[in-house]
């Protein structure tokens, strides 16, 4: 059957199940545009921004475990999407992002608006695509999505030249992606799995140190199964937080820079770690020559790169996390009693980690000043946990990643690896769009929330109720914390004029509210969650408040500094 290329472009978009796309539209995207006009089966979600547009295709995605999709025109409108897309590469986010391009006789003869997105996006996609003729279009399609959401999961680019999306040619959408060079492995070598079984077996002072990696493979049942099977203490890093529950009584807390002292000393004094789906990035592992020097260690991760790219480890598995937790499991069910004993062997071990737990658990100091931790309490505590938070980067990232407990995974929306100021906000209108039910927090600063607070004009004009709670300290306040502790207090550059932010939200034709003290915080909390509208919550926190406990740069997990 003959369609255009825009055409071929909707039906493949229909074949695949998509039912959002995110968008900026542009001279190059006009035959698309116009074939999607009269497409009610996809929703399309007209952002302020390209790099939003990603943003908010990544939130979905995270949120939803389908492939988010967004679309742009060419030259200045791809490179728009660079940073989105390198946070999704970072964190292993299924996207497929397609640019328009100029026509394709004009390409490499610097025309209007013209960029080589393909090669400017090479080193942070999984694979990107230049469409040079129609009849390639849908099997490109139909690659591009299997590889975005296959194996370790990433984000993909296409790009259409606009001759492309006008030429007629046959439509055929492919049954399957056939790519015999890409084959991921998503069962466990059973050699290896035996192996990793026996050695933990023959260890008394275990942990499971699981990353990211938990959450993609939807593995969040199995690995608090397996850990409760066998009394192994579980923490996780930033981008793993929810695949267990934050209130089960194994979970130690995050890792790393800003993790638990109870996480830290566990990893440090461990005489074996269970890694699962992590990366052993420098944050989670602080000075890598004294990272757990006691311990041996299995690495179970989908993708081969990972393992002992950063830490040498002792046994590796290469497979999906899900299945090889799957796997592992069968085996402690065929050898129960033996687990058992196991299971009593390490009580001594468990007994150390819960005095730590008690004697320095996360905490804050008291006073007169509205303190951000408390507003993150105060807003996990009226959820009852049961909502999708997102988060910007800097402090609020990291008081959410502690004071909030994450009981579900597919709940914390954050840029981990690339560390994405601007992220959150459009995250949580993509998370909004997937959950259109659900209760959507970004948890911003007053210097991040400015990176893309143009989209609150997209979350007016779909009716997105997502609440953002802006904690406003004056600062930009993990650099003006670095700056406080390392470099005498020379706040350079770290001061931030703001503007009204309750004005700014009315403005948009949004709710403006403003917490000033403690007193106000549950009254105006409660009714921002139930006004259902997009609402900035302006909240005037502690201006010199740091994040604590902290790793100093270069330090081992030992050398926490304290509150």
């Amino acid at each position: 059957m003959k369609r255009t290329g825009a055409q071929i472009f909707v039906e493949s978009l229909k074949a695949e199940g998509i039912d959002t796309i995110f968008c900026y539209p542009g001279g190059a995207t006009l035959n698309i545009t116009d074939a999607l006009t009269d497409i009610s089966q996809i929703n399309q979600v007209v952002v302020r921004h390209e790099q939003a547009a990603v943003h908010a295709a990544d939130g979905y995605a995270r949120a939803s475990g389908r492939v988010g999709v967004a679309l742009v025109t060419s030259g200045p409108g791809a490179t728009n999407t660079v940073t989105g897309i390198a946070t999704a590469y970072m964190d292993s986010i299924p996207l497929v992002v397609f640019s328009c391009q100029v026509n394709t006789m004009l390409i490499g003869n610097d025309a209007f608006q013209e960029a080589d997105i393909v090669g400017i996006t090479r080193p942070c996609t999984k694979h990107s695509y230049l469409v040079r003729d129609v009849k390639d279009l849908a099997r490109i399609i139909k690659e591009a999505f299997h590889i975005a959401a296959s194996g370790r999961p990433g984000p993909v680019l296409v790009d259409i030249p606009k001759d492309v999306s006008s030429a007629v040619g046959d439509f055929k959408y492919p049954e399957k992606a056939v790519i015999r060079s890409y084959q991921p492995t998503y069962v466990g070598h059973t050699g290896q799995i035996k192996k990793a079984m026996r050695l933990i077996m023959h260890s008394k002072r275990p942990v499971l140190y699981t990353g990211g990696g938990v959450i993609l493979s939807n593995a969040s049942q199995e690995l608090t199964r397996f850990a409760e099977a066998l009394s192994i203490p579980v923490t996780n890093t930033l981008m793993g937080l929810g695949g267990i529950p934050g209130n089960h009584p194994l979970f130690l807390g995050m890792l790393g820079m800003h993790g638990t002292y109870a996480a830290n000393m566990a990893i440090t004094e461990s005489d074996l770690i269970i890694a699962m789906g992590a990366r052993f990035d420098d944050r989670a592992t602080g000075k890598t020559d004294e990272f757990a020097p006691h311990a041996r260690i299995i690495h179970i991760d989908i993708d081969p790169t990972s393992i002992s790219k950063n830490i040498k480890v002792d046994i590796p598995i290469v497979g999906d996390t899900r299945n090889v937790l799957t796997q592992m499991l069968k085996i402690v069910e065929e050898e129960k009693e033996v687990y058992r004993q196991y299971h009593r062997g390490i009580a001594d071990w468990t007994d150390k980690i819960g005095k730590w737990k008690k004697d320095y658990p996360l905490t804050y100091q008291r006073n007169d000043t509205l303190k951000p931790q408390h507003v993150i309490e105060r807003v996990f505590e009226l959820t009852k946990g049961k909502a999708i938070i997102t988060t910007e980067v800097g402090q609020n990232q990291m008081w959410t990643a502690q004071f909030f407990k994450f009981l579900k995974p597919r709940t914390c929306l954050t840029s981990g690896g690339l560390g994405t100021m601007g992220y959150g906000f459009p995250a949580a209108i993509g998370a909004q769009v997937a959950f259109p039910k659900s209760l959507v927090v970004d948890i911003a600063g007053d210097g991040s929330i400015q990176m893309n607070i143009q989209e609150l004009a997209t979350a007016v004009q779909y009716n997105l109720p997502v609440k953002v709670i802006i904690l406003n300290n004056g600062f930009l306040g993990m650099v003006r914390q670095w700056q406080e502790l390392f470099y005498e207090k020379r706040y350079t550059w770290t001061r931030l004029h703001s503007p009204d932010f309750v004005k700014v939200a009315e403005a948009y034709g949004a709710v403006g509210l403003r917490i000033e003290k403690e007193a106000d915080v549950d009254r105006v909390l409660k009714q921002a969650f139930k006004n259902g509208r997009p609402t900035f919550i302006d909240v005037h926190v502690s201006p010199e408040e740091c994040v604590y406990p902290m790793v100093p740069a270069g330090a081992s997990l030992k050398e926490m500094l304290l509150v």
